[in-house]
């Protein structure tokens, strides 16, 4: 058994999951050198929600925090989340912004797209992986975890080997909520191992508290890669310890090799980020326990939160555990999605609906209508014709990948936000994100006048005129 290998997550998926997605480059900058020096299998570094998060929040521009961190780790495959046909955003695009989105990707310094579907439809993961490959990146295909009646190891076993002869460089499965079990893990990594070649990546939370158990019993069944935290970000709706991993292999035929005094340096960098994130309020103590909810209503750690913001928006948080209840009824009566964006706000806005409306499917949300229209893909088995009828009557359903019903956009696009233009990237933020990009853009420019007028100030009184 060779050695495992790891990929850390603190500079994406940890802060996502614990203060979402706060953390600034500036936070990040310092440490990226030692971060480097480590020995990580990788860096997951962007993509997800941070590059919305940039935008909306930061006033950082998502593309230069890309080059940024680039110029300054050269050791280390830097790694970011996709959501294959929806890319960052919330939507399919047309094939062309795809294309240009992960050309431009690898350009600015990505190494490995790990490419998901929330409804595990490959067709949906087709043109990011080929472009993905034709760029010279390496394209993992990613299974979006989930357990139901019809969410079966054969199931994933003939996920994994359609992902492998469309090209995948490696296998993730993915566990956005934690609900891996441990011997299940062991009797799932075996099969895949057995059925494909290339490598496999396990992701977990450590949401349901059993994520270091499924950690030891997949590396036992031949896992190649794991995702961990360093340990200031590391628990509760994040990942395990890195830290406790390297310790715990160390010596066995599992080493990591990794260095736990390197570790521990890059840990005491983030040590007090934690602490100012729980004095500001960002880090919530509700996120760092184990959340039972979690096992029973396959309800991921940011899908509850959603629920009660929107539960408190309708004064009706006294129904909180109605729906908790009513959550897992709608993912069946809608064919037993994964529970990941954007099928998780999905189902959770329609179970709000269905409670607060006092009747189900009384009221339907506008995304259910397109998602069982079959606007999102191919679901792992067919919704039942009585649901059809209920939320889109006799309505035509799409049966082909529902990227072919989008024209080519990006020309579109460009002309649209072209007084704006300076830097190729601006395109896609513009594609991704309209609203908040423009935003952006002009906070952007009043900067430049901030420093120029500042600069002319500067020469004018240096050389009087």
């Amino acid at each position: 058994m060779a050695k495992v290998k790891i990929t850390e997550t603190v500079l994406r998926d940890a802060h996502q999951s614990l203060i979402a997605t706060r953390m600034k480059t500036e936070d990040m900058l310092p440490i990226l050198e030692k971060l480097d020096q480590v020995g990580y299998h990788s860096l997951e570094m962007w993509g997800g929600a941070t590059f919305d998060t940039c935008l909306r929040f930061l006033n950082e521009d998502p593309w230069e925090r890309l080059r940024i961190i680039r110029k300054k780790v050269k050791n280390t495959k830097l790694q970011m989340l996709l959501r294959g046909q929806n890319l960052l955003g919330y939507k399919h695009y047309a094939d062309d912004v795809v294309v240009e989105f992960v050309k431009r990707a690898v350009a600015n310094g990505i190494d490995i797209i790990r490419i998901f579907d929330a409804l595990n439809d490959v067709r949906n993961l087709r043109t990011a992986m080929e472009t993905t490959k034709k760029e010279g990146a390496h394209a993992q295909a990613a299974i979006s975890y989930t357990i139901s009646p019809v969410h079966t190891t054969e199931v994933y076993v003939k996920l994994a080997k359609e992902m492998e002869d469309m090209g995948a460089d490696s296998i993730c499965i993915k566990d956005m909520s934690g609900l891996l079990t441990p011997y299940y893990t062991y009797e799932l990594i075996s099969a895949l191992k057995e059925a494909v070649k290339v490598p496999i990546q396990l992701h977990s939370h450590s949401t349901s508290g059993l994520v270091s158990m499924t950690y030891i019993k997949a590396i036992e069944a031949g896992v190649d890669i794991i995702d961990t935290a360093i340990s200031p970000f590391s628990g509760g709706t994040s990942q395990p310890p890195t830290e406790a991993f390297v310790a715990t292999l160390n010596g066995t035929e599992y080493d990591t090799g990794l260095n736990l005094e390197i570790l521990n340096e890059i840990a005491e960098h983030f040590r007090p980020q934690r602490q100012k994130a729980i004095e500001s309020g960002l880090l919530d103590p509700k996120v760092l326990g184990v959340d039972i909810n979690t096992l029973l209503y396959q309800v991921p750690g940011g899908m509850l939160s959603n629920l009660v913001s929107q539960l408190k928006m309708q004064n009706a948080l006294d129904k909180y555990e109605e729906v908790l209840k009513e959550v897992p009824k709608v993912r069946e009566d809608l064919g037993y999605p994964p529970l990941v964006t954007p099928t998780s706000q999905i189902v959770g806005t329609q179970a709000v609906m269905n409670i607060i409306g006092g009747e189900r499917y009384k009221l339907v949300s506008k995304e259910v209508k397109a998602y069982v229209k079959g606007m999102y893909g191919k679901t792992t088995v067919p919704i039942k014709e009585e649901i059809v009828k209920k939320i889109i009557g006799d309505e035509e359903r799409v049966t082909c990948r529902p990227a072919d019903l989008i024209e080519p956009e990006l020309q579109k696009i460009r002309n649209e936000m072209k007084e704006y233009l300076e830097q190729e990237e601006d395109v896609l933020s513009y594609a991704l994100f309209p609203q908040v990009a423009v935003e952006f853009f002009k906070y952007r420019q009043a900067q430049k006048y901030k420093i120029d007028s500042a600069y002319a100030d500067k020469e004018d009184k240096v050389y009087p005129v």
